[in-house]
């Protein structure tokens, strides 16, 4: 079966709010790179930018878009 680019991108777009919607239900987060920064958007959707130091301890601050 052959997909043009469009209809790839609407499987991956219902995939991706499928997924959410799961994680939402089950209190999980979700895990995700934009922009380069690494982001945790917890079940209520806010959102948070983790950082590591130079040591390795890992750090959370409020991500604003």
């Amino acid at each position: 079966m052959f997909v043009n680019r469009e209809q790839l991108q609407e499987v991956l777009k219902k995939a991706n709010q499928h997924a959410r919607k799961q994680a939402r239900e089950s209190g999980a987060s979700i895990y995700y790179i934009k922009n380069n920064k690494r982001v945790r958007e917890d079940a209520e959707g806010n959102k948070f930018m983790i950082v590591f130091d130079a040591t390795g301890k890992r750090q959370e601050y409020e991500y604003h878009e």
